[in-house]
Protein backbone atom coordinates (compact mmCIF):
# COMPACT_ATOMS: atom_id res chain seq x y z
CA UNK A 1 0.00 0.00 0.00
CA UNK A 2 1.34 3.37 -1.03
CA UNK A 3 1.47 6.73 1.28
CA UNK A 4 -1.09 9.03 -0.03
CA UNK A 5 0.62 12.14 -1.86
CA UNK A 6 1.95 15.46 -0.03
CA UNK A 7 -1.51 16.86 -0.98
CA UNK A 8 -3.75 14.25 -0.10
CA UNK A 9 -1.98 14.43 3.46
CA UNK A 10 -2.31 18.73 3.91
CA UNK A 11 -6.13 17.86 2.91
CA UNK A 12 -6.51 15.14 5.38
CA UNK A 13 -4.75 17.10 8.10
CA UNK A 14 -7.16 20.36 7.21
CA UNK A 15 -10.46 18.43 7.19
CA UNK A 16 -9.09 16.60 11.02
CA UNK A 17 -8.42 20.22 11.88
CA UNK A 18 -11.75 21.58 11.03
CA UNK A 19 -13.01 18.80 13.00
CA UNK A 20 -11.63 19.68 16.11
CA UNK A 21 -14.39 21.35 18.95
CA UNK A 22 -13.45 24.11 21.11
CA UNK A 23 -13.64 22.69 24.43
CA UNK A 24 -11.82 25.99 26.35
CA UNK A 25 -8.08 26.86 25.80
CA UNK A 26 -6.71 23.39 27.14
CA UNK A 27 -8.23 21.93 23.40
CA UNK A 28 -6.71 21.64 20.43
CA UNK A 29 -9.64 23.38 18.80
CA UNK A 30 -9.40 26.48 20.95
CA UNK A 31 -7.78 29.33 18.37
CA UNK A 32 -4.67 30.05 20.64
CA UNK A 33 -3.83 26.57 21.97
CA UNK A 34 -0.47 26.65 20.47
CA UNK A 35 0.69 29.73 22.77
CA UNK A 36 -1.11 28.45 25.54
CA UNK A 37 1.00 25.42 25.29
CA UNK A 38 4.19 27.04 24.63
CA UNK A 39 3.86 29.42 27.36
CA UNK A 40 2.83 26.76 30.19
CA UNK A 41 5.74 24.83 28.56
CA UNK A 42 7.83 27.44 29.57
CA UNK A 43 6.49 28.25 33.24
CA UNK A 44 5.55 24.58 33.84
CA UNK A 45 9.15 23.16 33.55
CA UNK A 46 11.29 21.89 36.56
CA UNK A 47 12.99 24.86 37.43
CA UNK A 48 10.95 28.18 36.16
CA UNK A 49 8.47 28.39 38.85
CA UNK A 50 11.31 27.85 41.82
CA UNK A 51 13.08 30.65 39.85
CA UNK A 52 9.91 33.18 40.38
CA UNK A 53 9.19 32.10 43.06
CA UNK A 54 12.59 32.58 44.75
CA UNK A 55 12.73 35.96 43.15
CA UNK A 56 9.25 37.07 44.81
CA UNK A 57 11.19 37.80 47.72
CA UNK A 58 13.08 40.74 45.51
CA UNK A 59 15.96 40.72 43.48
CA UNK A 60 19.07 38.37 43.69
CA UNK A 61 22.08 37.61 42.09
CA UNK A 62 22.34 34.48 40.23
CA UNK A 63 24.78 32.67 42.96
CA UNK A 64 21.60 33.64 45.68
CA UNK A 65 19.56 31.52 43.01
CA UNK A 66 21.78 28.80 42.57
CA UNK A 67 22.23 28.61 46.55
CA UNK A 68 18.80 28.25 46.95
CA UNK A 69 17.34 26.20 43.97
CA UNK A 70 18.60 22.90 45.28
CA UNK A 71 19.86 20.93 42.55
CA UNK A 72 19.58 23.33 39.81
CA UNK A 73 23.17 23.36 37.71
CA UNK A 74 24.97 26.92 36.54
CA UNK A 75 24.24 26.03 32.84
CA UNK A 76 20.54 25.34 33.42
CA UNK A 77 20.16 28.28 35.51
CA UNK A 78 21.56 30.40 33.09
CA UNK A 79 19.32 28.85 30.21
CA UNK A 80 15.68 29.29 32.55
CA UNK A 81 16.73 32.87 33.40
CA UNK A 82 17.55 33.91 29.69
CA UNK A 83 14.04 31.54 29.04
CA UNK A 84 12.17 33.92 31.77
CA UNK A 85 14.28 36.80 30.16
CA UNK A 86 12.83 36.36 26.60
CA UNK A 87 9.23 35.83 28.06
CA UNK A 88 9.54 39.00 29.77
CA UNK A 89 8.86 37.70 33.25
CA UNK A 90 12.43 38.23 34.62
CA UNK A 91 14.52 41.29 34.43
CA UNK A 92 18.25 41.32 34.37
CA UNK A 93 20.17 44.43 35.91
CA UNK A 94 24.01 44.90 35.16
CA UNK A 95 25.98 47.01 38.02
CA UNK A 96 29.14 48.50 36.35
CA UNK A 97 31.34 47.78 39.18
CA UNK A 98 34.12 45.46 40.02
CA UNK A 99 33.73 42.38 40.86
CA UNK A 100 30.24 42.75 38.40
CA UNK A 101 27.37 42.61 39.72
CA UNK A 102 24.10 41.20 38.21
CA UNK A 103 20.61 41.07 39.42
CA UNK A 104 17.64 39.44 38.62
CA UNK A 105 14.10 40.52 39.87
CA UNK A 106 10.45 39.59 38.53
CA UNK A 107 9.00 41.52 36.07
CA UNK A 108 5.49 43.27 36.29
CA UNK A 109 4.18 40.72 33.87
CA UNK A 110 6.06 38.22 36.02
CA UNK A 111 4.43 39.67 39.18
CA UNK A 112 0.65 38.55 38.09
CA UNK A 113 2.05 35.10 37.76
CA UNK A 114 3.55 34.93 41.49
CA UNK A 115 0.11 34.10 43.13
CA UNK A 116 -0.70 31.64 41.05
CA UNK A 117 3.34 29.90 41.34
CA UNK A 118 2.58 30.43 45.04
CA UNK A 119 -0.91 29.23 45.52
CA UNK A 120 0.57 25.81 43.07
CA UNK A 121 3.44 25.57 46.05
CA UNK A 122 1.44 25.47 48.93
CA UNK A 123 -0.95 22.95 46.94
CA UNK A 124 1.88 20.69 46.70
CA UNK A 125 3.22 21.35 49.80
CA UNK A 126 -0.17 20.18 51.61
CA UNK A 127 -0.63 17.63 49.54
CA UNK A 128 3.21 15.63 49.73
CA UNK A 129 2.18 13.16 51.92
CA UNK A 130 -0.82 11.86 50.19
CA UNK A 131 0.49 12.25 46.44
CA UNK A 132 3.43 10.26 48.11
CA UNK A 133 0.94 7.62 50.00
CA UNK A 134 -1.00 7.53 46.71
CA UNK A 135 2.13 6.73 44.79
CA UNK A 136 3.34 4.23 47.11
CA UNK A 137 0.00 2.25 46.94
CA UNK A 138 -0.05 1.61 43.10
CA UNK A 139 3.71 0.97 42.89
CA UNK A 140 2.91 -1.68 45.53
CA UNK A 141 -0.29 -3.07 43.25
CA UNK A 142 1.90 -3.31 40.09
Amino acid sequence: MTEPATAERGAISAAASAMLEDRGPCSAGHDGSSTIKDVLSRIGDKWSLLIIGMLDAGPQRFTALQRNVTGISHRMLTHTLRSLQRDGLVSRTSYPEIPPRVEYAVTPLGRTLIAPVLGLVHWADANHDEIQRSREAFDDAR
